[in-house]
């Protein structure tokens, strides 16, 4: 169970890691929504996975789970909402602004780094 969710918060990660380095506001947005659903997992999973057991201390009660990875995770869920929330809208504003959805505000259309170096060499050659 343990390698189990190991490698899922690892392949959430990845992924979340793989799309935030991405050129375009969307596959970011994701990547980063990824990258907080991998540090809820990795939280919730801090306080030791358990079965059956009541997340409340009582007298009568021999065993129960840690609640407090329980409310780090509520809370992280409701910060990572937000800030998600708040990268869409820059997302959204930065596109309607710049006329691009690259994360750099260059339209498709631009020429690359190289293409330019080229042209200034052809030009100081010629």
């Amino acid at each position: 169970m343990e390698f189990l969710l190991a490698t899922g918060i690892g392949v959430l990660t990845a992924a979340g890691v793989y799309l935030t380095l991405r050129k375009r506001t969307f596959p970011v947005v994701l990547g980063i929504a990824m990258l907080s659903y991998a540090i809820n997992v990795f939280l919730f999973a801090m306080g030791r996975l358990m079965v059956d057991r009541p997340p409340i201390y009582g007298k009568d009660v021999a065993e129960y789970t840690d609640p407090l990875p329980q409310a780090l995770v509520l809370t992280a869920i409701v910060i990572s909402f937000g800030m998600s929330a708040f990268v869409v809208v820059l997302a959204l504003r930065a596109y309607l602004e710049s006329g691009s959805d690259h994360v750099d505000g260059d339209p498709d259309d631009a020429p690359d780094h190289e293409d330019v170096l080229e042209r200034q060499r052809r030009e100081d050659e010629g």
